[in-house]
């Protein structure tokens, strides 16, 4: 049966969260990830090529460890949120929107009448139907989370439509795609860029929507603090692994070059 979402009920408490994405397709990994301290953890379907059913063992790993398990999507398309929520994940990520339809669209494909059309059934969120079923739409209704990401111009130019919609519970700002779409890839820290997420913020603090960064380094923390920003994605967990174990390497490497010396 569906759990408190504990970052649903923490960003409420005005708590500060820190989650990472998950682009390692194991259910080991996203275990890690919960007994290390993280609040949340978004499995990356986006960029990633993960099949239904260890999707759905991630998400079983999370909640054995009492970490939020989000799905971020590869697109604002019906099936993959259905899928994914019907699989255990306590709210959705979806990248590249840019118009209030679309954010109306994701909100309506991830909650049960009356706030939206989500497809009826009664598999493992439900209890496989153990328990009312009834209840469990009104509970999951209350429990997820839809989270809309904005990584264009367009979305950036409509942010003030996009919050308007009810139902949005978080926003998100993909800085790598933004700076592509402002003619600067991968320059995240460009000015035009860093004003842009300055501007989706903004509009999402004062509907209320907590927004969700994403720091790129640790001295960025304070300008977000600032901004009474709550929730933090801390990078990815390949990132992380890679340079832990670049690091792992070279602090050998180094030893053994001075003994020899």
């Amino acid at each position: 049966m569906l759990r408190t979402n504990r970052l649903k009920q923490k960003l409420r408490e005005g708590k500060e969260v820190f989650g990472l994405f998950c682009s390692i397709p194991s259910p080991v990994v996203v275990e890690m990830i919960g007994l290390a301290g993280y609040d949340f953890v978004i499995i990356d379907t986006e960029h990633v090529l993960i099949n239904p059913e260890t999707i759905e063992h991630m998400i079983r790993a999370a909640e054995a460890v009492d970490l939020t398990a989000l799905v971020r999507v590869p697109e604002a398309d019906a099936g993959a949120i259905l899928r994914a929520l019907d699989g255990g994940a306590y709210g959705i990520v979806v990248p590249h929107i840019e118009s209030i339809e679309q954010a109306e669209f994701i909100v309506k494909a991830s909650r049960y009448f009356p706030q939206g059309e989500r497809s009826l059934n009664g598999g493992r969120p439900g209890a496989f139907g153990k328990n009312s079923l009834l209840a469990y739409m009104s509970r999951a209704n209350d429990e997820i989370m839809v989270i809309p990401m904005i990584e264009s111009k367009q979305g950036v130019e409509r942010i003030e439509e996009i919050v308007s919609v009810e139902g949005i519970d978080m926003i998100m700002v993909g800085t790598a795609d933004l700076s592509q779409s402002y003619g600067v890839p991968w320059q995240t820290q460009h000015e035009v860029v860093r004003k842009a997420v300055r501007t989706v913020c903004s509009s999402a603090v004062k509907k209320d929507i907590p927004f969700c960064a994403i720091p790129r380094k640790l001295d960025e923390m304070d300008e977000w603090r600032e901004s009474d920003v709550k929730a933090y994605v801390l990078s990815d967990e390949r990132g992380i692994a890679f340079r832990a174990l670049q690091d792992h390497l070279n602090k050998y490497v180094k030893e053994m070059k001075i003994k020899i010396i």
